[in-house]
């Protein structure tokens, strides 16, 4: 870890349609962490991803990278920084084969040999892929499709991997299977901020958590703490 968090988020304010949906949020990421947001629909939670891949602007407050305001930077400035945002509609190009697919997330990449080592990173994470690299998008399973999505994010090497929902509308034996491929990530040692629906699971693999409310961030710690605060059980356990 470093003293200077990989990011921070200053009293973002973000309005959608004119109306305010995130007011005044507040955190931190540091190199290696895996954090989780969780809120229950409507909380702001990918108005806050979108606001830090700057396709929604946050009006007021600071969003740092590595110590640099970014929160003024068009999307593609935002990814070449670093940054990479999958979200919760996978997004795949379904025609098009599993290889072909994650080399689009290549395209900021003009170096064939590092372009051909990331791929190389992303089969060693997921071997299914390599087998599966001739088939088309369309005939993969749902969890095998969003591994193409992070995998696709992960070819550009990022800094920082933002996850929205990825085991959304899946069966729960995919959902465990996608859970294990972000708990891979973690000990590939790569940051990742996480907004997960399946709230235990998601703090059991976290280093740490953030509750949104209606726009809000009423709650922080470990998940250990935040599994055992009152306000928690009642919001998301109904203990």
């Amino acid at each position: 870890m470093t003293d200077q968090p990989l990011l921070a988020l200053i009293d973002i304010k973000v309005r959608y349609s004119g109306l305010p949906v995130l007011h005044g949020v507040s955190l931190h990421i540091s190199l290696g962490e895996t954090v989780c947001v969780l809120g229950s629909n409507g909380a702001g939670k990918s108005t806050l991803l979108r606001a830090i891949m700057g396709s929604q602007r946050a009006f007021e407050g600071k969003i740092l990278f590595m110590g640099e305001a970014i929160q003024k930077l068009r999307t593609e400035e935002i990814v070449r920084k670093g940054i990479v945002y999958v979200p919760e509609e996978k997004m795949l190009f379904r025609p098009l084969t599993v290889e072909e697919n994650l080399l689009l997330g290549a395209y900021i990449l003009d170096d064939a040999r590092k372009v051909q080592d990331n791929l190389q990173f992303v089969y060693n994470l997921f071997p299914k892929l390599k087998e599966r690299r001739t088939q088309p998008a369309a005939t993969l399973s749902g969890g095998e499709q969003q591994m193409v999505a992070i995998g696709r994010g992960l070819m550009s090497r990022p800094h920082l991997l933002m996850l929205d929902e990825p085991s959304l509308g899946l069966a729960p034996m995919l959902v465990d299977e996608v859970l294990d491929t972000v708990r891979r990530l973690k000990s590939e040692g790569i940051s990742i901020l996480l907004v997960e629906q399946n709230v235990r699971e998601a703090l059991d693999l976290a280093d740490r958590g953030y509750v949104l409310q209606t726009g809000r961030i009423v709650g922080e710690g470990s998940g250990r703490e935040l599994l055992a605060s009152d306000m928690f059980r009642k919001a998301f356990l109904g203990i």
